[in-house]
């Protein structure tokens, strides 16, 4: 397959999870209203312009828009006009606001641990590690190892995509030992191989314990599997995982702003996640490109949440502001408020996608 055809892919890939994701964020705020009763004026398909009228049920227009990213959810008054309407957004108790806000948030949290649970009920892939170059005289060229061989387990244990070791770290550990390595063959056959690894005193920089050069990450034939309620309880915990990882991500994103605004943040803009995203599809699978999504997916959440305008967080912020200063708030005050955190939120993007470039043409780490 051309590089060409490989970015298009990618850009198709990327496209599709962050519209998935975004439209189950919105389906969050669409249900919470509908079952508040509150008026949907439309539920939209991608973004505007408008490319067709899907349906008109009722009182809520359904479109499909040109710009595939996600979908929206307009209601009657949440801009904040006062049009007397009881199932105006507007109109409603504050805990009845802050429901429908908060409900796209724990949409995205539901949507990582589907992906997560599912993941482990179908059976967790394996990682092990493609040969690269086999050392003269090393333990791997005496096993009979050669380049393109794929080094799937070791004494017939496998290690999962998610856990925080890898087989590399368990040859380190085995130096000097005999070990059976399971090693699946370019041709697709599999055999299990006895090697006496290299003694923790032959090890240096060049020379590791099984004798092999530029060892590549790849899936496995192997899986993990779990009972369903081992399976839950792994998608639960990934998700909780998942949510505290991109809460630390934030406080090093806040650390760098502050003390190093001139280097590469901790994190990646929409070209930056594209790119991640098409480098574990083309070399891990659409298992473990799933996976990735699940934790965009907790990085949505998370976000959405930041009680800064006009993410949902901010937005949760402002209405309860309203409610304790009433009339001090006045509604151009608060549209001008969603305008600000727009552009801060904007500028900001496009910082880190200025690294983002940079790193892509190779100019950064």
């Amino acid at each position: 397959m051309t590089g060409f055809a490989q970015s298009l892919i990618t850009i198709v890939l990327f496209v599709l999870i962050l519209g998935v994701m975004v439209l189950i964020h919105e389906l969050g705020h669409f249900v919470s209203a509908r079952l508040a009763r509150v008026r949907v004026l439309e539920f939209g398909i991608g973004f505007p312009p408008r490319a067709k009228v899907l349906g008109n049920r009722g009182e809520t227009l359904y479109t499909l828009n040109w710009l595939p990213i996600g979908g929206f959810v307009k209601l009657e008054g949440e801009d904040g006009d006062e049009d007397g309407d009881p199932r105006s957004f507007t109109a409603q108790r504050l805990g009845t606001k802050l429901l429908i806000l908060v409900a796209g948030v724990v949409m995205n949290v539901v949507l990582s641990f589907v992906i997560f649970t599912g993941i482990a009920l179908g059976g967790d892939p394996t990682i092990g590690f493609r040969v690269g170059t086999v050392q003269p005289d090393s333990p791997a060229s005496a096993a009979g190892l050669h380049s393109g061989d794929v080094i799937a387990s070791i004494n017939g244990r496998y290690r999962g995509a998610f856990e925080g070791s890898s087989l590399l770290d368990d040859l380190r550990a085995s130096a000097g030992q005999t070990v059976q390595l399971g090693v699946e063959h370019p041709d697709g056959s599999k055999a299990d191989v006895a090697v006496t690894l290299r003694s923790p005193a032959q090890i240096d920089q060049d020379h590791g314990a099984l004798g092999i050069e530029r060892p590549v990450a790849t899936t496995t034939s192997g899986a993990i599997h779990y009972s369903v309620g081992d399976a839950v309880n792994v998608g639960a915990q990934r998700t909780v995982d998942a949510l505290g990882l991109i809460v630390d991500g934030l406080g090093q994103l806040g650390d760098s702003i502050v003390n190093r605004p001139t280097e590469a943040p901790p994190v990646a803009g929409p070209v930056g996640i594209a790119t991640q995203i098409g480098d574990v599809f083309w070399q891990l699978g659409p298992i473990i490109t799933l996976y990735v999504a699940g934790i965009l997916s907790a990085n949505l959440a998370v976000v959405n949440i930041l009680p800064f305008p006009p993410l949902d967080g901010g937005r949760m912020l402002v209405i309860v502001l309203k409610r304790v200063f009433g009339e001090r708030i006045s509604l151009r005050a608060e549209r001008m408020t969603y305008l600000v955190g727009f552009v801060f939120l904007f500028a900001f993007l496009i910082w880190i996608t200025g690294f983002d470039i940079v790193r892509s043409l190779g100019g950064g780490t």
